[in-house]
């Protein structure tokens, strides 16, 4: 395991609107305010998405079982915000709720907002992490710490 201690640095409370993309007005934000490292929650309605709800086999790399995400869904959701060279990425994990139907996955691809949804964003200040591309997985992981360019 390997870990970096920081501490809270501003909070951002966000209102996305109807069919506002999801992932693109975060990383706007993060991009607009210099977000280096932060923690996201999400709540409120998604008309549309994809998630990506496991891999299809238990092997390197994984191929994403994809779902797709239609007509209005409640949405509780956390994640996380950190760099991949010049742009800020978000790791975003959420429950999917309709009726009786709750699908869990991270949201990978654009998602688009039903009538409101609320971000909450604290900034994590003190610690030197990024995102970096991995062969071995094909996924782009966090790297904390020592090593960073």
């Amino acid at each position: 395991m390997r870990y970096a201690r920081g501490r809270a640095g501003r909070i951002f409370v966000a209102r996305l609107e109807d069919r506002d993309d999801i992932l693109k007005n975060l990383e706007e934000l993060a991009k607009k305010e210099d977000i280096k490292a932060g923690v996201l929650y999400l709540l409120g309605g998604v008309r549309k998405g994809r998630i990506v709800v496991g891999p299809e086999k238990d092997e390197l790399p994984p191929t994403p079982l994809w779902k797709e995400i239609k007509g209005n869904h409640e949405l509780v959701a956390i994640g996380t915000i950190f760099w991949q060279s010049s742009e800020p990425k978000i790791h975003l994990h959420g429950a999917f709720g309709r009726g009786d139907s709750v699908s869990v996955g991270c949201l990978r691809e654009a998602g688009e907002v039903f009538l409101i949804l609320e971000a909450i964003i604290i900034e994590i200040e003190g610690i030197k992490a990024e995102r970096e591309f991995d062969p071995a997985t094909g996924l782009t992981l966090l790297k904390i710490g020592q090593g960073l360019s």
